[in-house]
């Protein structure tokens, strides 16, 4: 069944868990949606994840509409979620729904995602009065790492807990259907969902979000990078690649592959 924006609220009303999955291609996208996922973000940590930047704040326009439109070709069923990329939104509203815009006319995303809370409520509710769906997130925003001092746990402290508060409310009431919350901790997170309505997706930020997303390549272990502590792995596919390709050299070296099985018959 086909997820949408309304079936995302529905669900937390319903008091079912949402699942997120950050995939960038068509393969990623299409594990993903056939292994159930609700939502696939096409997030700017691809530049970390796929690209080799050492931060998200490189990624552009264009390499998100590229890496948005190869996963909307693997999803069927989930509902695709562009990240806006650094820049794409805080220079005015309009461009902020220009390249929302971009996002689903040129890559077929359905919604758009942008880090902030109150700062940002006035883009949200341009781009939302625009129809384009909007996913808020709030709490540790990669974009900012460089104000933020580094990647640290947010919402310690009463006056980091009132502003990340005050910005959950601010994205709901900008039109948000949902909020990211990153790395806070748990009994915030907590009081977080229970007090807006629209959904909560967490990441680093405990059991009680309406749902939680991980980044595909951490949670199937398909890169040697250091991950956070909250990442759980459920697969180890780096190790795994890199037998299968030590196996592969060790028998082409040896003369063992290509065997008969793998070689073309002439035509009799």
């Amino acid at each position: 069944m086909k997820i949408t924006v309304p079936a995302i609220a529905k669900m937390k009303a319903e008091g079912r868990k949402i699942t997120m999955v950050t995939a960038y291609d068509f393969p990623t996208a299409a594990i993903a949606d056939a292994a159930g996922i609700d939502i696939i973000l096409v997030g700017d940590s691809v530049g970390n994840v796929v690209l080799g930047y050492p931060s998200t704040i490189p990624v552009t326009m264009d390499e998100t509409i590229h890496h948005t439109r190869a996963a909307a070709r693997g999803r069927k069923n989930a509902l695709l979620v562009a990240d806006l990329p650094f820049l794409s939104y805080q220079v005015s509203l309009e461009e902020a729904i220009r390249n929302s815009g971009r996002c689903l006319k040129e890559a077929e995303a359905e919604a758009v995602k942008l880090e902030g809370g109150e700062r940002v409520a006035r883009t949200i509710e341009a781009i939302s009065n625009a129809d384009i769906p909007v996913m808020a997130h709030i709490g540790l925003t990669p974009q900012s790492v460089h104000a933020l001092g580094g990647y640290r746990v947010q919402g310690r402290g009463d006056e980091s807990r009132r502003r990340l508060l005050a910005d959950a409310q601010a994205v709901e009431a900008a039109g948000a259907f949902s909020v990211v919350l990153e790395a806070i901790p748990g009994e915030l997170a907590r009081e977080i969902t229970e007090t807006i309505h629209i959904p909560t997706i967490g990441i680093g930020a405990g059991p009680h979000c309406s749902g939680q997303v991980l980044v595909f390549h951490d949670l199937v272990g398909l890169s040697e990078r250091k991950v956070p502590s909250f990442v759980k792995k459920y697969a180890d596919l780096y190790g795994a690649g890199v037998k299968a390709v030590q196996q592969f050299v060790s028998e082409v070296q040896s003369g063992k592959f290509p065997d008969e099985a793998h070689t073309y018959k002439s035509e009799k």
